[in-house]
């Protein structure tokens, strides 16, 4: 399962009222709002069905159409966004620290104050919204963040491929169990397929019902999502964090800041050159592969980071050109208030599938999903355009700084 993992709330550093954001934090805000859409992508498909988080095919969507739309998800968006707002977050985390020590500021306080909001911001999200909520999650890793916040940005990314190499090794050790025994019996028996299908059923069932139905369904599926969050999904996570705490420690996302702009476009290209590849070979077998080979998510894990490495090299080179420019204002207003939007995402897809609103949980086509997702994200880009032209930073964004400096900030531009 894909779980959401939201950016650092709040941009550290928001401009003033009338003055636009510097250059580093507009690309940062972009790719937050880019990151926005690739998490709807996945994680729609929890709304839609109840047999997504069981990992079993949902019955109603078993057409050639359904298999194609589910796997230009998988190609496309399983596995790199997580990481791309996990990156974002530990690159925020250095804009955090840097802005409270230009203001003078405590930073130890006021951070936990911070992190102790998300945590409870969480809480309400995984059993009231998505129970695939990591804002937990979030707030734990990012206190472990806050201890090695002094690590060198070598030594960050030593500790960030000695993490992910341990649960890539975990990964290849349970897939190569699973072929030395025997593999035949470790499918799972007619009785268990129907079983597995029952509770599908039931999931979905209980995600049509009302209020009470839908809460008491996301407290049973917590116990089956928590845990994959917590220790799969979790330490790749706070790989992405070391790797965004040392780029941000060298302002890799800063153009403005490169001594040789030539030498900062051709890394950018190098980047591109070597994550596309390698990125989209292990993408096509993870997509192909069947559902029972462990070895498609070992390769997905060692080759999902290229693929958004890419995407965020890719990116960059089109926000310097005229009308990516155009683009990266059109993406960073969601991504300025992206806590507000990523919450909302959950309450949308509530409404449009679960017994709260429409009651669309498995009704619908996989590409009829799909479309439903561009059109919240559409509805957010034009939402978010209204709201950062009348204020200056989200809903949610505005609770949260208010629980961090202990004050009621201002909210109108």
């Amino acid at each position: 399962m894909t779980a959401p993992l939201p950016t650092e709330p709040a941009t550290s550093g928001t401009p003033a009222p009338g003055q636009a954001p510097t250059a580093r934090l507009a690309d940062v805000d972009a790719l937050r709002g880019f990151a926005l859409l690739g998490i709807l992508m996945v994680n729609i498909g929890f709304f839609a069905s109840g047999y997504t988080l069981l990992d079993t095919p949902d019955p109603a969507r078993d057409a050639w159409h359904d298999h194609l739309a589910s796997g230009v998800v998988e190609f496309f968006f399983e596995s790199k966004f997580y990481l791309l707002f996990s990156f974002l977050f530990g690159y925020s985390f250095t804009l955090l620290l840097n802005s409270a020590a230009a203001r003078g500021l405590s930073f130890r306080p006021r951070f936990l104050r911070r992190i102790g909001g998300l945590f409870l911001i969480g809480v309400a999200n995984a059993v009231l919204l998505f129970y695939g909520d990591i804002l937990v999650t979030y707030a734990v890793l990012g206190l472990v963040l806050f201890l090695v916040r002094g690590i060198s940005p070598r030594r960050a990314l030593w500790v960030a491929g000695i993490v992910t190499g341990a649960v890539l090794f975990v990964l290849l050790a349970l897939a190569v169990l699973v072929v030395l025994i025997d593999s035949a019996s470790a499918a799972p028996t007619a009785a268990e397929r129907a079983a597995m299908l029952a509770d599908g059923r039931a999931a979905t069932e209980a995600m049509r019902g009302g209020f009470g139905s839908v809460v008491e369904g996301r407290l049973d599926a917590l116990s089956t999502a928590f845990p994959m969050i917590l220790f799969f999904q979790g330490p790749l996570a706070f790989s992405a964090f070391l790797v965004g705490l040392a780029a941000g420690k060298h302002r890799a996302l800063d153009h403005t800041a490169a001594a040789d702009p030539d030498a900062y476009r051709r890394k950018l290209r190098l980047i591109q050159l070597v994550g596309f590849p390698v990125g989209i070979a292990g993408s096509l077998f993870y997509t192909l592969a069947a559902d029972d080979n462990l070895f498609a998510p070992a390769a997905n894990t060692a080759t999902a980071p290229f693929l958004t490495a890419a995407y965020v090299a890719t990116l960059l080179r089109v926000f310097r050109t005229e009308r990516g420019a155009r683009l990266g204002e059109v993406l960073a207003r969601p991504g300025r208030m992206a806590l507000t939007n990523y919450l909302s995402q959950s309450l949308l897809c509530g409404l449009v599938f679960t017994g709260m609103g429409l009651g669309l949980v498995g009704r619908m086509p996989y590409a009829g999903m799909i479309a439903v997702a561009l059109g919240i994200y559409a509805l957010q880009v034009v939402w978010s355009a209204w709201w950062m032209r009348r204020f200056r930073i989200g809903p949610v964004e505005w609770l949260l700084r208010a629980v961090t400096h202990l004050e009621r900030p201002a909210l109108r531009v």
